[in-house]
């Protein structure tokens, strides 16, 4: 007999478990140090207590329904902030919810931070805050693609439907094998990137949490100022590996094994990097008068930046004019690749709506014509389509709501707007009060209270959690069958 919730106990089980070794560790490296590592042994300690009954109780099963994934995600993406939470407030000493504001702005990999001084924080605090977006870029990517092969909206069917195509490309035919390859990609650029970093200048310890942060597209740095410190060695090594990880998975596993053809034969990686050198070029030239020779690095710095939702920053971009800031603003709708770390609407999803659009345009002139909706050489079938414009509406009728919250609440406009489209699209830094070298902790309560469940629903795709308000999720289900 199949176990009601066994298949989601095992997953949180051992991803718990996981979480448990990972704070223990961060425990003993701070006492070595001799940082505070009480907020680490608790956080251990409660999530063992939590994860090996779990992890025991749960069973593992090839074909969970699709309650059972849908809820697995869900749980482990609240689950782990609330445990991830306790270092920050008992550690670093930050209230309760702007603790679990900034945990979970680590592992949805937005960059948004609550903390108002840096001073107070410890390397072992840092090194938990990079470790936290290294563990959500790669999360959610390995869960859809290996764990929730039968999650219909939010997992596989969803992943399939952002490739560049409606025909799903493996690395390999097996999907665990899938999340090895995929988790060794991962390592190996952060690896990489941790190199350059030191190449570049950077101390061991600011390589290291900057290299986590960068391949995730995430964006936390222990410095205040983000890259403003920073030579121009430094932030030429960042514009590079912040566009690698904005790219699909699989361009980046066909780069690393000798096929970099492969990445420009890609519909979705051309549009990616147009958009990308088009927003540079506009960027240099309004920021021309202000740095002269050094606004091409400030402007592909901080077009990257923010069109990958890594969230960094060369300069304050609070203090730029209103075009340059606006060119900003579009990038952060925009988003990455899919199958990368990278938040936002997604590339494909754009071309997608774009290329239907055209084609309703064409259909006023041809109402009987076949036309099909191509992206590259490929057809996207039309249940891609509905889930891709299911997907739109909900993220537009997200934001609305949101921006209407904050403004309600007495939030300035400009923080409003940027702040929601920031956390939803998993940006990281938006204007006003919440610029680039600002922190969201200035917010009321109640409005860094729904722009944390901005994130968490940003990070899950929107439509995951909207499913959860639903009438049909909550009916009990059949009894299960042997």
């Amino acid at each position: 007999m199949r176990r009601r919730g066994g298949y989601a106990a095992r997953v949180l089980g051992i991803s718990l478990s996981g979480f448990a070794v990972a704070t223990a560790l961060l425990a003993f490296a701070a006492w070595v140090m001799r940082d505070p590592w009480s907020g680490f042994a608790l956080s251990s300690v409660l999530a063992a207590t939590l994860g090996i009954p779990a992890w025991s109780w749960g069973r593992s099963d090839g074909h969970p329904s699709r309650r059972e994934a849908l809820g697995s995600v869900l749980l482990l993406w609240l689950a782990l902030p609330l445990l991830g939470m306790i270092p920050f407030a008992v550690t670093g000493g930050m209230g309760w919810l702007d603790a679990w504001f900034e945990a979970t702005s680590g592992f949805t990999a937005t960059g948004a931070t609550a903390i108002l001084d840096f001073s107070k924080f410890t390397p072992t605090l840092f090194i938990w805050r990079s470790f936290s977006q290294w563990v959500g870029g790669i999360g959610i990517i390995a869960l859809f693609v290996a764990v929730f092969p039968q999650l219909a909206i939010a997992g596989r069917q969803l992943f399939v439907a952002e490739m560049p195509g409606p025909t799903e490309e493996q690395f390999t035919p097996r999907l665990r094998q899938t999340a090895r390859t995929l988790l060794s990609v991962y390592v190996l650029m952060t690896v990489v990137a941790g190199l350059a970093y030191l190449a570049a200048g950077l101390t061991p310890f600011q390589a290291l949490t900057h290299a986590m942060t960068t391949v995730s597209a995430a964006g936390f740095s222990p410095e205040a100022r983000s890259f403003e410190g920073f030579g121009a060695a430094v932030q030429w090594v960042s514009i590079v590996f912040m566009t690698l990880a904005g790219a699909n998975f699989v361009l980046q596993f066909r780069l690393l094994t000798g096929r970099p053809g492969a990445l420009f034969r890609d519909a979705e990686f051309r549009a990616y990097l147009a958009i990308f050198a088009l927003s540079g070029a506009a960027l240099t030239l309004l920021l021309w008068p202000l740095y002269g020779g050094d606004s091409v690095r400030h402007a592909l710095f901080q077009a990257i930046s923010i069109m990958t939702t890594t969230g960094y920053a060369s300069v304050d971009f609070g203090t730029w004019g209103t075009p340059a800031q606006t060119v900003l603003v579009l990038l952060m709708f925009v988003g990455g690749s899919a199958g990368s770390a990278a938040g936002g609407i997604k590339v494909i999803r754009l071309l997608i709506i774009a290329k239907n659009t055209a084609r309703e345009v064409r259909r006023v002139l041809h109402p009987k014509g076949v036309l099909p909706v191509r992206v590259g050489d490929r057809i996207i079938p039309e249940d891609v389509l509905r889930s891709v414009s299911a997907f739109v509406t909900l993220y537009a009728f997200l934001f609305a709501f949101l921006v209407t919250s904050l403004a309600l609440m007495g939030v300035e406009f400009t923080t409003a707007f940027t702040a929601s489209i920031a956390t939803l699209g998993n940006v990281g830094p938006g204007l006003g009060a919440v610029g680039p070298m600002e922190s969201f902790a200035v917010l009321p309560n109640p409005a860094k209270a729904l722009l944390t469940f901005a994130m968490y629903a940003g990070r899950l795709e929107v439509i995951a959690v909207f499913v959860m308000f639903t009438p049909d999720v909550w009916r009990t289900p059949r009894p299960w069958r042997a």
